[in-house]
């Protein structure tokens, strides 16, 4: 089939006059766009003189978003010292610290807003273009460039500059100085400085309770406020966390009442004599020692003392019912701790009842006695 060039022509003409419409239309509306801007401009800046309903943004919201970046942060850095011996976190913890809350805090540099206001629904905004009527009725301004890199400079160098100088300050021992001494003035400076940053914190803190705009000093310094990153949206509060926490508070409280009752000491000894075999206690007795020694003096000091059969002679002696001696606080402690009954560790018997060597303390009292006159000067 041979091809209609006639239908070609057509078809060229048509796309060439359609193109040219196109761009004629752009060209108009661009001009009339340039043309209205001014227009915009001007009508944007009346609507600022206007009364309008102020932006609501709930202060419950903003606190849970300023601890939940406090406990992510905690968590980050918990697994940061598991890196690092303790002479180099006690030696490069501002530097560390530093590093970690400067990459924590590059999410605002990206999104314009911390982890813990992205979980809270929240961003920040540039407040200076929001002023009077505009706060409620037009579209967020976005941080500018200063904004973002002053509020990472402000919050993470800022921080790190005052945790140097205060370490510095008490290595030396600047506050011990002399009065004229330049570093004891400085190291005053200081406190009155940091009295000065609590002050002005407690009284941003006491407005925001008021206004609910700005949670903190570094935010209210830099006009970036706090919104809603999606206005159109039911706030769903989840109780997941909430229920898993009262869980582990019912349980740990639990363990916290249970716990005293129970005697592990008594429960451990059960266990090794349930799993271990009778070979095991007969090679561990000490029915080797001399009968004026107590051994569980001896078995208490024997591991940290070498001389401890010298050191453990029995004092108060109190005899079991397997006729062995003991010293009455040690006796008396293991019952406590046994519950009641206790293997004896000269001869592995049940251990449930003492009573007081009368005799042995009369003869040491009449010994007492033969020494002392022994000792008097002859007449």
């Amino acid at each position: 089939m041979i091809p209609n060039n006639s239908n070609k022509d057509n078809l060229l003409t048509d796309s060439v006059a359609t193109a040219s419409l196109n761009s004629s239309n752009a060209a108009f509306w661009k001009n009339d766009w340039l043309n209205v801007q001014s227009s915009l401009s001007s009508l944007r800046n009346s609507l600022a003189s206007f009364p309008s309903s102020p932006l609501r943004i709930m202060r419950v919201s903003q606190l849970d978003a300023d601890l939940l970046d406090s406990e992510l942060f905690g968590t980050f850095k918990e697994q940061l010292w598991l890196l690092f011996s303790p002479q180099i976190k006690q030696t490069f913890e501002p530097e560390l610290l530093a590093i970690l809350h400067f990459i924590y805090r590059l999410t605002v540099l990206e999104s314009g807003a911390t982890y813990g206001a992205q979980l809270q629904n929240l961003k920040y905004r540039n407040e200076k273009q929001h002023w009077g009527g505009l706060q409620s009725i037009t579209k967020d301004s976005p941080l500018t460039t200063f904004q973002k890199f002053a509020y990472i400079a402000m919050t993470v160098g800022g921080q790190y500059i005052w945790i140097r100088i205060s370490r510095l300050v008490i290595a030396q021992g600047w506050s011990e100085l002399s009065e004229d001494d330049p570093r004891n003035i400085f190291w005053k400076v200081l406190q009155k400085v940091e009295n000065i940053y609590k002050t002005v914190s407690l009284l941003n803190f006491l407005i925001f309770l008021y206004d609910g705009k700005y949670s903190t000093l570094t935010d209210r310094i830099l006009s970036i406020r706090l919104v809603y990153a999606r206005r159109i949206m039911n706030r769903q509060v989840s109780f997941e966390f909430l229920n898993r926490q009262l869980v582990w508070h019912a349980f740990t409280e639990f363990l916290l009442f249970i716990m005293p009752l129970i005697n592990l000491r008594k429960l451990k000894n059960l266990l090794k004599r349930k799993l271990l075999p009778e070979s095991y206690f007969r090679s561990n007795l000490l029915d080797f020692l001399p009968t004026h020694i107590c051994a569980i003096c001896h078995e208490n000091q024997s591991a940290s003392n070498a001389s401890a059969v010298i050191s453990s002679k029995v004092h108060n002696p109190y005899e079991t019912n397997c006729g062995h001696k003991y010293c009455y606080f040690c006796i008396k402690t293991k019952l406590l701790q046994e519950g009641g009954t206790w293997q004896c560790l000269r001869c592995g018997a049940e251990v449930k009842e003492i009573k007081r060597l009368l005799e042995k303390l009369v003869e040491e009292e009449e010994e007492n006695d033969r020494t002392n006159k022994g000792k008097q000067p002859a007449r």
